[in-house]
């Protein structure tokens, strides 16, 4: 079988030329492991900008952007099927993070099997106001579609204050807004799916670019954190962080 695909492969190379092998060739670091690790050390209510900058900035791969209240670095693969950004935001003083943000978007197949990777990941966590916490709701599903439009709220503020000259942070905006609106829109038709999403499979939803997703977002005392996965980034939701 393997020696199958390969065949097909050197023939697609052959009639399609430099376009298919630069579509098929992996792009090398930063991996996405790498990638994700500086979000994971980021403490929230601990974490300085001073931390965070030494944890999720790599200027040999990455753009760093900053605003008042926010600290941020992105990159983008030459060929441009890859892109992604680490971010975090500060409370008042600028002293501590209080919401921290992971965006990989992939669109390369793996090499000999041709598999597409279509589809991207988002990860937030943030310390939600006490207004959200303790404003009275109708019941437990209510509340939490509360706090998962509290959170596409501040992903698009937080977002917004270093799009202005970075276009990884237009899009990749754009992309996490659009799958929130998705599936809030899911969860406003039938709010009793708004029980699962602490499982560990979360919730799926159908999205018209990446056919499906799969959301999970756990409430811990005050901090909120939300892991969604579209494309092929859904294979093994629950394994993952």
């Amino acid at each position: 079988m393997r020696r199958i695909v390969l065949s097909v492969l050197l023939c697609c190379l052959g009639l399609c030329g430099c376009r298919v092998i630069e579509y098929v060739t992996p792009e090398g670091p930063p991996h996405n492991k790498q990638i994700s690790e500086g979000y994971y050390r980021i403490e929230l209510k601990r974490s300085s900008a001073a931390d965070v900058l030494t944890e999720i900035y790599m200027p040999e791969y990455e753009l760093l952007s900053q605003s008042k209240s926010v600290v941020a670095s992105s990159g983008e693969k030459k060929k441009g099927y890859k892109r992604w950004f680490n971010m975090a935001a500060f409370d008042e003083d600028y002293s501590r993070a209080t919401r921290k943000y992971l965006f990989i978007e992939d669109e390369k197949p793996k090499v000999l099997s041709m598999e597409p990777r279509e589809g991207f990941s988002f990860d937030c966590e943030m310390v939600l106001e006490s207004k959200i916490l303790d404003t009275p709701y109708s019941n437990e599903n209510a509340r939490r579609i509360a706090i998962l439009k509290q959170v596409q709220k501040n992903v698009r503020k937080d977002i917004s204050e270093v799009s202005t000259d970075n276009q990884v942070y237009v899009t990749s905006g754009a992309m996490i807004n659009q799958a929130l609106e998705t599936i809030l829109v899911e969860l406003n038709k039938s709010p009793a799916l708004a029980a699962r999403l602490s499982d560990s499979s979360g919730v799926e939803f159908s999205h018209t670019s990446y056919n499906k997703g799969r959301i999970q977002m756990v409430i811990n005392d005050n901090v909120v954190t939300v892991k969604m996965r579209l494309g092929t980034f859904v294979r093994g939701f629950e394994k993952q962080p």
